[in-house]
């Protein structure tokens, strides 16, 4: 392994699309979502165990989460989880922790990860990983993410368009960035053979992030930069605590990423989907002859293609639903259909209004 090389898992998301099972107390990145016996958090960082060394490997969170995260990887140095007072996006966690890694090695190369994607090609991923490391160890000024073959024209993802039709395997140039298009774009896009879904994995030396956030997000840039001295020490918390409420939440994609000239892509097709939603989970999750997937313990009827969620030991009984999510936890019971779930942010809200924050 090569001691330049170092890994950001960003685990500060609170998950709300999972509700009722994710919550602000214990969010996704922290739970066994796919019946694996670990946590997406878990998984993510023994994927990357495999190729960066593990004092190399940082996790930014929130600081409610610190021992959380410290229990589920025990292995990680307590000085190596960042933590954040508060949410702020993508890009002020992406600047601190490229601050914080420059004070330790100024030749560091860095990977930045999400801490909650499913990747089924784990071994190609590490190998795409590695290629992406020396790609910018070579081009030193290049913001590298990797783009991932689209399977459908999914609406909920961002792409990414290069300049030419590439193949899988390929590093090219970005050439635009779409958030989130509706359907008839999303086709458009994948018939092209253009555009690439944005994984959210980023590459690229820390002097040349820090490079782009000094040109693009000056101000975050000045405010990490004003606390080096810290960075390491033991007062470094209580200068980000003072400090980064005043950076602006954005994420890197809008804030560097598309604001950028040197911006390549690593079209990859690895198996991906970052199971942002029940939908997605249920793409993925073994399925009765039926197509439900449930926890053990439930017996439908007359019951097709539904995902139904219990606490373990609780026997549940289905009939008549078809498309349908059933969630039940030791205090909340959620149902709906699964075209609904884009509704779940507002089923929060309103739980929120009537009940407070107990249930969420």
């Amino acid at each position: 392994m090569n001691n330049n090389h170092y890994c950001v898992i960003m685990a500060g998301g609170v998950g709300s699309r999972f509700w009722p099972i994710s919550r602000h107390d214990r969010p996704k990145q922290f739970l066994d979502v796919l019946g694996t016996g670990k946590s997406f958090l878990r998984t993510t960082f023994e994927r990357f165990a495999n190729i960066i060394p593990v004092e190399n490997v940082f996790v930014a969170t929130n600081t409610a989460y610190r021992d959380m995260v410290l229990a589920e990887i025990p292995e990680l140095k307590p000085e190596n989880v960042l933590c954040e007072p508060l949410g702020r996006n993508t890009a002020p966690c992406i600047a601190y922790a490229a601050m914080r890694i420059r004070s330790i090695n100024p030749d560091a190369v860095m990977v930045a990860t999400p801490s909650d994607h499913l990747i089924l090609n784990e071994i190609h991923f590490c190998e795409v990983i590695q290629q992406c490391l020396d790609f910018v160890s070579d081009k030193q000024e290049s913001l590298l993410t990797i783009g991932l073959q689209p399977t459908r024209p999914a609406t909920g993802y961002g792409y990414i368009q290069v300049n030419k039709h590439v193949a899988e395997g390929k590093f090219n140039k970005a050439k635009t960035f779409t958030e989130k298009p509706n359907r008839e774009l999303a086709n458009i896009f994948v018939s092209s053979g253009e555009y690439f879904w944005n994984s959210g994995i980023f590459v690229w030396r820390v002097d040349t992030i820090l490079r782009a956030f000094e040109e693009h997000q000056p101000e975050t840039y000045q405010l990490l930069d004003s606390i080096s001295e810290h960075y390491g020490t033991p007062t470094e918390q209580e200068a980000i605590d003072r400090i980064y409420p005043e950076c602006r939440g954005i994420s890197v994609d809008y804030g560097i990423m598309e604001r950028s000239s040197n911006v390549w892509v690593r079209c990859s097709d690895l198996g991906w989907s970052d199971i942002g939603t029940w939908g997605s989970l249920y793409q993925y999750a073994s399925k009765d002859d039926n197509g439900n997937t449930y926890s053990a313990d439930t017996f439908t009827f007359d019951t097709e293609n539904c995902v139904i969620k219990t606490p373990e030991g609780k026997v549940a009984v289905i009939e008549g639903l078809k498309d349908y999510i059933v969630v039940d936890t030791p205090d909340v019971l959620m149902v709906c259909p699964k075209s609904a779930e884009q509704n779940i942010k507002r089923y929060i809200e309103t739980v929120k209004f009537a009940k407070g924050d107990k249930h969420v």
